[in-house]
């Protein structure tokens, strides 16, 4: 089983990336889908999240208040850890849960901050980065979320420079300018060199 960290910053098009690479035969562990289950009512984070950050961070349905944490982790990289503290650990027990059960000869680890957290280097075979210029993921963000300029590009400050993402990939994917099936077909590409040289 070969493990493929897959990662790009916000609006470079790397969950378009992922569908492809399972359309190819991977199997996915897309860690923000369990941050999301793990703070949805009930979710095991909810409780410990409740207890560091109090009521003001949990919903009326009793999950996660993400616009509320996320001007709080904003405004105070100290509670951006806090929380990270709470929730990687049960992150990484439940990505290693999944990939343990994979029956696939590929196995993607979706992980947006991938390089910020420094410790996926040693978890995987391989690091792809999808990459695209500010600009185009600026523009893709606000179309698809209704967020203000202002409000992306406090999201894009917090996260990994593009030159870091790209110093640390083994293989980088530029989704700008490419259509659908352009860039599906790169996809297919790597996959058939990586299916050849199981290595980096």
């Amino acid at each position: 089983m070969q493990r493929l960290g897959l990662t790009g910053g916000i609006g470079s098009g790397k969950s378009t990336v992922a569908a492809m690479l399972v359309a190819c035969g991977a199997a996915l562990v897309d860690t923000d889908a369990i941050s999301r289950a793990l703070t949805q009512p009930s979710g095991a984070a909810i409780g410990p999240i409740r207890e560091a950050f109090g009521d003001a961070v949990i919903a009326m349905d009793g999950s996660l208040d993400r616009a509320q944490m996320r001007s709080i982790v904003f405004e105070n990289p100290a509670q951006k850890t806090r929380l990270e503290a709470i929730l990687h650990p049960m992150i990484g027990a439940e990505c290693d849960r999944q990939a343990a059960i994979a029956q696939r000869p590929l196995v993607v680890f979706d992980v947006p901050l991938l390089v910020e957290s420094g410790r996926w280097r040693q978890k995987v075979d391989r690091i792809l980065v999808v990459d695209a210029t500010a600009e185009v993921q600026v523009a893709r963000v606000m179309a698809r979320s209704n967020w203000t300029e202002e409000m992306t590009l406090s999201v894009l400050a917090l996260q990994a420079s593009r030159s870091s993402r790209l110093k640390a990939a083994d293989a980088v994917i530029f989704n700008v300018g490419k259509s659908f099936a352009q860039l599906s077909d790169e996809v297919k590409v790597l996959m058939g060199h990586w299916a050849e040289r199981p290595t980096r």
